[in-house]
């Protein structure tokens, strides 16, 4: 990535089969939250966290890079126009952290916009996308597969979830949209090999990481 973004934003529970294996209720309308620049590490990194603050949850999405700008968006088909390219991403999180401050009816940003919370894959261009609603990947965990992700199955497509998300933040060129995560989360150890593999229209994307 040769510039960050002004801000990642995150959609939860926005597959059906991941909220209802954390226990939350189904929606109504997209979750919302923010990830800093500060979190965005490459792959080539490696992920690492404080173990101290429990267990490290992956969690792969279908992710978006904004290249014009959406503010205040009704038009579905200008809000999928503003794409530029897309990729896989990690949206990684401190479980046991978050159902604490959960709990407490506290802020979650601690467990999911931590310093190395934003692992993206490299971009790819929009042309690949077959279709919006019939983009699939999975993500594997030393070759066993642990999530596979169709848009078929989101609960706000991806025309939806820009325009609402331009509701509540302007996106600004440059910014990603991490589109949520399928079912099959569960935590990662160290010497971990991760594999995200995404679907495209010419060939098949594969990207891989290792946990620290």
């Amino acid at each position: 990535m040769s510039s960050r973004p002004s801000k990642i934003v995150c959609v939860g529970r926005s597959y059906a089969d991941h909220a209802k294996e954390l226990g939350n209720a189904i929606p109504d309308r997209p979750v919302l939250f923010i990830k800093p620049p500060s979190s965005l590490i490459s792959l080539q990194d490696g992920i690492s966290w404080n173990t101290a603050l429990g267990s490290l949850h992956h969690e792969c999405e279908f992710t978006l890079r904004i290249d014009q700008p959406l503010k205040g968006e009704t038009d579905p088909e200008k809000a999928l126009q503003a794409i530029g390219a897309v990729t896989l991403g990690l949206d990684l999180t401190l479980r046991d952290l978050q159902d604490d401050l959960k709990k407490k009816g506290q802020p979650w940003e601690r467990s999911k916009a931590f310093d190395g919370s934003c692992v993206l894959a490299d971009w790819v261009d929009v042309s690949e996308v077959k279709a919006w609603d019939a983009v699939t990947f999975d993500f594997k965990v030393n070759d066993q597969i642990r999530q596979k992700g169709d848009t078929a199955l989101l609960l706000f497509n991806i025309a939806h979830l820009l325009c609402d998300i331009s509701q509540a933040f302007s996106l600004e060129a440059g910014d990603v949209v991490m589109t949520g995560t399928p079912a099959g989360v569960s935590a990662l150890a160290a010497g971990d090999q991760l594999t995200m593999t995404l679907n495209g229209q010419s060939q098949d994307f594969v990207w891989k990481t290792h946990v620290k």
